[in-house]
């Protein structure tokens, strides 16, 4: 799996999202294009190992969610397509070499699959129509709803977004001797480190210029998240701490001023264009740095009743699943040994992913982040 993000879970994403409240879409579509965390079931028609369609993934989630199907997927089809479409492949990455190690969809074929996914809305409503959703106009919105719908449950998945692939940025970063598979031999691993983040900040100018070209006008991408708190992370570089790697969150921080530099630089260039860089960095570091203290209310549905569930966290450092150190995909089954028995009290559910709890949590700051996508 690789350390992403998870909400947010894919690297860039049209912020045109579906719901829908009192009959009117807020923005007419929704297109994801990432990894994991938001691969909903594209990998389970691929022929790859990295899939997590077993126990105990998924036990959390008694009824259907909001996201987008697998475009790979039977259900993506007729008036499904008209709404919303997922690309996102678990394992994939910016550079194509890491999908390619995986038996995954790179973020080259996401692309090529959107596009034929246009052509697919084309045929259906007309081109007039089609440029109008794929570039986000919505005449038929009502702005004075906009901030009451964002508290709708319905929005947990408004914006698809995430930051840069860890296991790729790591591969960079720690090429002297602590790599991943993926350009381990790549020139880049003489260069400065600072080289290399502007290397990585640089990597997301095409994917944006090309989803630009093709109509998006509204686009989020999200910053790394605190890296080095993730529980492998610690696991794999923590030296035996229990603590965060702080090497690992400054090198997160620096990226992240440069995203929001090359964020500038495309507004300046591309009219029209409504690009928000989401910061996942510092609700997540809260998150873990003060578990207890970032409790909530949220309303589920547990068949026909309401209830209510206070959460308050107990656990950061370790994970719900397993031992809590590493596990994740594969390694994280219905046989792993020590898999907790409520995950709502764990801020992560396996070594690279927060808990579904804590995406609700985690959710309100990146809904507040992305007014200005649907505004």
């Amino acid at each position: 799996m690789g350390f992403t993000s998870f909400l947010l879970g894919v690297f860039l994403a049209f912020a045109m999202a579906p719901p829908m409240a009192n009959g009117d879409a807020i923005v007419p579509i929704l297109c994801i294009f990432g990894d994991s965390v938001v691969d909903v079931g594209n990998n389970n028609n691929l022929t790859t190992l990295i899939k997590v369609n077993f126990p105990p993934y998924g036990r959390d989630f008694s009824s259907p969610t909001n996201l987008p199907g697998a475009y790979l997927s039977q259900d993506a089809k007729g008036n499904n397509l008209l709404t919303s479409a997922n690309f996102a492949s678990a394992d994939s990455g910016y550079f194509d070499r890491t999908a390619q190690f995986y038996l995954v969809l790179s973020l080259t074929q996401q692309l090529a699959y959107y596009k034929e996914y246009q052509d697919k809305v084309v045929r259906m409503v007309g081109k007039a129509r089609a440029n109008s959703m794929f570039s986000g106009r919505n005449p038929s919105r009502r702005k004075q709803r906009l901030r009451s719908e964002l508290a709708d449950p319905c929005m947990s998945y408004f914006g698809a977004v995430s930051g840069l692939r860890v296991n790729e940025l790591k591969s960079h970063m720690y090429c002297a001797g602590i790599v991943e598979q993926d350009l381990e031999k790549t020139p880049l691993c003489t260069n400065s480190k600072d080289e290399q983040h502007e290397h990585f900040s640089h990597q997301i100018l095409p994917f944006q210029q090309t989803l630009y070209g093709l109509g998006g006008r509204k686009i989020g991408v999200t910053t790394l998240p605190p890296t080095g708190c993730l529980p492998a992370a610690i696991t794999l570089f923590g030296s035996g701490s229990n603590q965060c790697v702080e090497s690992l969150n400054r090198d997160a921080v620096s990226l992240k001023n440069k995203l929001k530099s090359t964020s500038q630089y495309l507004h300046s260039k591309l009219p029209g264009l409504k690009l928000v860089v989401f910061d996942i960095y510092q609700p997540l570091l809260d998150l873990v740095a003060k578990p207890t203290d970032n409790g909530m209310n949220i309303f589920f549905h547990v068949r026909i009743h309401l209830q209510l569930y206070i959460l308050g966290f107990f656990e950061s450092r370790k994970a719900c699943c397993g031992t809590g150190t590493i596990e994740t995909s594969m390694l994280c089954n219905a046989r792993s040994v020590g898999t907790c028995s409520n995950a709502t009290e764990y801020v992560f559910w396996d070594g690279f992913h927060p808990s579904e709890a804590a995406n609700q949590v985690l959710e309100q700051d990146l809904l507040e982040q992305g007014f200005s996508l649907i505004s």
